[in-house]
């Protein structure tokens, strides 16, 4: 039984805990962040002068660390305001040469000071950091006990979206998959426990606030074309299409399009919660998961056949900035029972794209299409047009295989957690001669070591095709006549043009890997781990190299020499010590 705990905390002392990295976010039930700069400066206000703020829940963890339950907004915000995020209502800045602690990170290149030209007075930098602030901590709480309070608090009131109150009410296989999917689809997938100082980077900065949040919702597929609008990823809206999906596939037969209906999927212990959850059961997350993100693929495959277009562009016959979650959901839905329950390809995306365009006059777009009839009707609708251009599939592209949206969220990642993730372009120099760089293989051979031994429970991924240097894409691009695709902060150059200067199939480039991998001197069960998950991937042609790096069991090693990662650099393990802590990992 969990203990509670009430203490006031100054601001001064959670900053501390903040820059120890105490403060920590479990992304299984917490939203992003969503504060308007209004409402961080009204916060800020109510700081300096002293108004009372509501207080902040959190839960004690085994290391000594918080997690936050209640409060996130409120204590980013605060210390985003320290770190010179953004300025208060009267345009002026925190002055972070009057606090040690902050000027101390910024030094250490933790954050870079901004500076408007106005700096809040020295007594009102003092009211900040000397505020007290209502804490209660939960002492000994388990992980069921923590989701009942977050669940609890936050379905009092309106506080939430109707999408992101249904996440939070309950934790289950359904709503875990539901998150973990959007997560990937959207760009922010993360481990499930973040440092409150990675916010930002699994944020999304809608086009008219400017936060300086990593995930731009203009670059998300949703917004790009024209699903959803950019406010409705802050309000979880995506989520709630990807939950409808889910439970007409997995159920078996199509939800009506309504609050209730999906409310009844979340409701703990209802019938239709309980129907939904023994489906998953038997069908399988993964799988599951997989063959949503495979008709995603494939649709948007549809969409860059022939000259690009937005999916917008091509169903709808008249102009329209109009979101249409519908239509897409009956796209999934009927891409899914043909490609997936039938057991087909597409044959010709052009063809496909043709028969798609104008759909909105093929099918019902009305107020009634969201009856379960009518949706059946327009999913039937969309199978026809597909069936002229399909043929026999064993389905082995399905399963466990990279999607865009995989690879796009691995590069996304690669940014805020370094050990686990390594880039490369290529292996030809970008020199004059374009020639592999002397024991090139035998550094990507250490990384796959290095980034087996960060744990047992922790995989990595190796991304070939991908610069970590606008440079170096900007080198390519002149050199190989390729647009790489902007990812983030990454450029995707991908290794097809290496084939074209090799003269080599896809097969054979690929082999090129596999094989210097197969015949190295990396650990036997990490090379087969290994090999079993690598894969290459078209990625609009590009062409993109996936390794991923399975967790070990054991510690791994290249020949005798044990190797890790620290931050994104792989280092050699040259003395006891190291060597000792790194086995611990996996005693």
């Amino acid at each position: 039984m969990a203990e509670l705990d009430s203490q006031p905390k100054s601001i001064q002392s959670l900053y501390v805990w903040f820059a120890e990295g105490k403060l920590t976010v479990n992304r299984r039930y917490q939203r992003k962040l969503v504060w308007t700069l209004e409402e961080k400066q009204r916060l800020i206000e109510s700081l300096m002068k002293r108004y009372p703020i509501p207080a902040v829940l959190l839960a004690e963890q085994p290391d000594g660390g918080y997690e936050i339950i209640d409060g996130l907004q409120r204590l980013h915000s605060i210390v985003s305001f320290i770190e010179t995020g953004f300025v208060t209502l009267d345009g002026e800045h925190f002055d972070v040469a009057q606090f040690f602690t902050a000027n101390e990170r910024s030094a250490e290149g933790h954050f870079e000071k901004r500076d408007s030209g106005k700096l809040i007075s020295k007594r009102d930098v003092g009211s900040i950091l000397d505020y007290t602030l209502a804490v209660s901590i939960m002492r000994g709480a388990d992980e069921e006990e923590i989701n009942d309070v977050f669940g609890r608090i936050n379905t009092y009131g309106h506080r939430l979206s109707d999408q992101e109150r249904r996440q939070a009410g309950v934790q289950d296989q359904f709503s875990e998959l539901v998150r973990e999917l959007a997560c990937v689809l959207r760009g922010d997938a993360s481990s499930a426990t973040l440092d409150l100082s990675k916010m930002p980077s699994i944020s999304i900065d809608l086009p008219k606030t400017k936060h300086g949040y990593d995930v731009q919702a203009d670059e998300v597929f949703w917004v790009i074309h024209g699903v959803l609008r950019s406010t409705d990823l802050r309000d979880s809206m995506d989520e709630q299409c990807i939950a409808d999906i889910a439970a007409c596939v997995v159920g078996g037969i199509l939800l009506e399009r309504s609050k209730d209906a999906l409310d009844a999927v979340y409701e703990r212990g209802s019938s239709e919660n309980s129907r939904i959850a023994t489906a998953l059961n038997v069908y399988g997350v993964d799988a599951l998961t997989d063959e949503i993100k495979y008709c995603i693929d494939e649709i948007l495959k549809v969409a860059s056949a022939g000259t690009a277009s937005k999916l917008r562009d091509i169903l709808f016959s008249k102009r329209t900035n109009n979101a249409f979650p519908a239509i897409f959901a009956t796209l999934v839905i009927a891409f899914h029972e043909v490609l997936i329950g039938g057991k087909k390809k597409i044959t010709d995306y052009a063809a496909v794209k043709t028969v798609i365009t104008k759909l909105d006059n093929r099918i019902d777009t009305g107020r009634g299409s969201t009856t379960v009839v009518e949706r059946r009707k327009n999913v039937d609708a969309v199978k026809g047009l597909l069936n002229n251009h399909v043929a026999d599939s064993d389905l082995a592209g399905v399963y466990s295989n990279q999607s865009i949206a995989d690879i796009d969220a691995a590069i996304r990642r690669s940014e805020i957690e370094l050990p686990d993730y390594e880039l490369k372009q290529g292996m030809l120099s970008l020199g004059p001669q374009r020639s592999m760089p002397s024991g090139f293989m035998t550094k990507i051979v250490r990384t796959i070591c290095a980034i087996a031994n960060n744990g047992p429970t922790h995989g990595g991924t190796l991304i070939i095709g991908v610069t970590d240097k606008p440079s170096d894409a900007v080198k390519i691009k002149a050199l190989d006549g390729i647009t790489p695709r902007r990812v983030g902060h990454r450029d995707v150059v991908g290794v097809r043009r290496e084939m074209v200067i090799l003269g080599e199939t896809p097969e054979v480039y690929f082999s090129r890997w596999k094989n210097a991998i197969k015949n190295s001197a990396l650990s036997t069960p990490l090379v087969e781990s290994v090999l079993s998950s690598m894969s290459y991937h078209d990625y609009f042609g590009l062409g993109v190299i996936v390794i991923s790096v399975p967790p070990q069991k054991a510690l791994s090693f290249v020949g005798k020499d044990i190797f890790y990662r620290s931050a994104d650099d792989t280092m050699l393990a040259d003395d006891g010590l190291t060597i000792a802590g790194l086995a611990a990992r996996f005693a």
